[in-house]
């Protein structure tokens, strides 16, 4: 059985609150991913998307240099532990919609699980595949 430690990332790229919506965009530019964790310490206190910078910043011609993470971020964070069964994982972000999830661990981030670490393990081949597919559906 597949547990996330096993599948997931431990050198997470991370934004503060307070860091400006640039910080977050050049990580995903760099890292070339679509969300960064945003924390305080190492306790996850949101996460910020592309797509939360494009909606409540650009698309309002706001400054992105002036807008910070905590003014875009979603605070409601779903996360999972390092002993999540892969397969459990799948289901998770099948469940929430989402492609990453931080690990959290007595209230630390120890790394992150995105979807493709799940799609790269042969077992959970289908499941990845199922999870992106529910997760790129549209809302009814």
């Amino acid at each position: 059985m597949t547990k996330v430690q096993d599948i997931m990332s431990k050198d997470v790229k991370v934004c503060t609150p307070d860091e400006p919506v640039t910080a977050a965009a050049k990580i995903m530019r760099d890292i070339n991913c679509g969300s960064v964790p945003v924390c305080e310490g190492k306790k996850v206190v949101g996460m910020i998307t592309d797509r939360d910078i494009v909606i409540n910043c650009v698309a309002d011609e706001k400054d992105c240099s002036s807008i910070h993470c905590h003014d875009c971020m979603t605070s409601d964070v779903i996360t999972c532990s390092p002993d999540t069964d892969a397969h459990e994982c799948a289901r998770i972000m099948a469940d929430n919609r989402i492609r990453r999830i931080p690990v959290v661990q007595n209230g630390e981030m120890v790394g992150i699980c995105a979807i493709g670490d799940l799609a790269i393990v042969d077992i959970h081949i289908n499941e990845a595949g199922d999870a992106l597919s529910q997760i790129s559906q549209r809302l009814q």
